[in-house]
């Protein structure tokens, strides 16, 4: 008798998690947020070379963030949840600022009135 209810519980235990497996903790998949299936805050560590020029409105503007920032303004929404990150928070980084570092750059080609925040791309 012990024998077969623990055959029992054991069947249980394999099919629960089967299902498990199949309708729900597999699915976690196909989600990616609005970074593609990048690690946000590891996208956040890459614009490293803008933290001063994203504290202070009239820093300069290193040619390295430049090139990054012109990279990330492909995916606009991207960008503005990169500023929105703890690395970035925990950096001092102001997304008021940082939406005019692409204008500071004179990059040509950029989302100019796309909300970030409440903060709009100049």
């Amino acid at each position: 008798m012990k024998t077969k209810v623990k055959y029992m519980w054991v069947v249980v235990f394999v099919v629960s998690i089967s299902i498990a497996g199949l309708n729900g903790v597999d699915a976690t998949h196909d989600y990616y947020g609005p970074c593609g299936k990048h690690d946000i805050e590891k996208e956040a560590q890459k614009l490293a070379p803008c933290t001063y020029a994203a504290k202070y409105r009239r820093a300069p503007v290193s040619e390295r963030c430049c090139a990054i920032i012109e990279k990330k303004l492909n995916n606009p929404d991207c960008l503005c949840a990169i500023l929105k990150t703890r690395t970035a928070y925990d950096a001092g980084v102001r997304p008021e600022v940082a939406v005019t570092i692409p204008k500071r750059c004179n990059i040509a080609v950029r989302p100019v009135g796309h909300k970030c925040g409440g903060f709009p791309f100049v």
